[in-house]
């Protein structure tokens, strides 16, 4: 085994962890952190195929900012977790099911007849003034434009779901009204009580 494989399956096996983590922790942030932790495995697979923009727009973009904007949006949902658990054994037998109709699927599709080293060889080793960006700008951009497109109406309706959760009304908070406090008179607000001045004792 070489040296290149060693490292693709340790990072592979660390991305499957992490993955189970994500489903399978308790706390939503946990699970939130186990996928960054997932993200970052993805991205040293990727730099040992040669794809370094892929893997560092992975770091930058989802870890340094769509997990940063997940983490708020856990944090101020207020989310009862003992709640959300009540019911998880009654569903469990269910999603072990379908946990293992996806797998099955995943191996007859990626499955070694289809990917391997016997389907594809190992990346070829490019020369310095080749850019991955430039072809895979290319690619993107001619063959795949509608459904980068699709993915990008896709987030925008993600984030305006994202900030109207979290905007919600809730019955014990206050909030503030610009209108009512502009519109606020000095008199609303102070009165001027006369008293008595009191002599020595």
């Amino acid at each position: 085994m070489t040296f290149f494989e060693v490292v693709f399956y340790a990072f592979s096996a660390l991305m499957v962890v992490a993955a189970l983590g994500v489903v399978s922790a308790r706390n939503p942030v946990h699970s939130a952190l186990f996928l960054v932790l997932t993200f970052f495995a993805t991205s040293a697979i990727w730099l040992l195929l040669e794809a370094e923009f892929l893997a560092i727009t992975l770091v930058l973009v989802y870890v340094g900012a769509v997990m940063v904007l997940f983490l708020f949006v856990v944090m101020m949902l207020d989310i009862n977790i003992t709640r959300m658990r009540e019911g998880i054994m009654r569903y469990a037998p269910f999603g072990v099911a379908i946990a293992i109709l996806l797998i099955v699927q995943m191996i007859m599709v990626v499955g070694p007849e289809n990917f391997g080293l016997q389907a594809f060889a190992l990346p070829q080793p490019h020369a310095a003034d080749y850019s991955n960006t430039k072809e895979l700008g290319r690619v993107l951009y001619t063959d795949y434009v509608y459904a980068f497109e699709l993915a990008s109406v896709i987030l925008l309706v993600a984030i305006v779901a994202a900030i109207t959760l979290t905007m919600r009304r809730r019955p014990n908070t206050r909030h503030q009204i610009p209108g009512e406090q502009v519109k606020v008179l000095k008199e609303d607000r102070l009165r001027i009580v006369k008293m008595k001045s009191e002599g020595k004792q």
